[in-house]
C-alpha cells in the first residue's frame, strides 16, 4: 500500500541508499497489517471500500514505519511522546465499526 520510495521519502533516506531497504520493507509490512487490523479490513476490502487507499491511512502507515525506524527498542529514555493521537485520529475516520 505503501511503497519503499515513499517510506524513504518520509525518512528522509535518499533513494539510492539501500542499506536499510530489507529492514525498511519489514517495517512497511508491519505497520500495513496492523493498519489493517486496527481498521478491520483487508486490503482489497479497504479498496473496494474507498476506491483506493485513503490518504491519511498511508499517513498513519508512514507515521509508524518512522517511528519504528526511529525507535529500535521498545523504551525510549530522553523523551516520551505519543504518537497514538496522530495515528488513531487518522484511522479512526475509516475504522469498521
Amino acid at each position: 500500500m505503501i511503497t519503499l520510495e515513499e517510506a524513504k521519502r518520509h525518512l528522509i533516506i535518499e533513494v539510492d541508499n539501500t542499506t536499510d531497504d530489507v529492514y525498511i520493507t519489514s517495517l512497511i509490512e508491519v505497520a500495513e497489517s496492523t493498519v489493517l487490523s486496527h481498521l478491520d479490513y483487508t486490503e482489497a476490502e479497504l479498496i473496494e471500500q474507498y476506491g483506493a487507499v485513503p490518504t491519511p491511512c498511508k499517513q498513519a502507515m508512514l507515521l509508524m514505519v518512522g517511528n519504528l525506524y526511529a525507535n529500535r527498542e521498545p523504551i525510549a529514555f530522553a523523551s516520551a511522546k505519543d504518537l497514538s493521537f496522530s495515528y488513531k485520529y487518522l484511522l479512526d475516520l475509516y475504522k469498521r465499526s
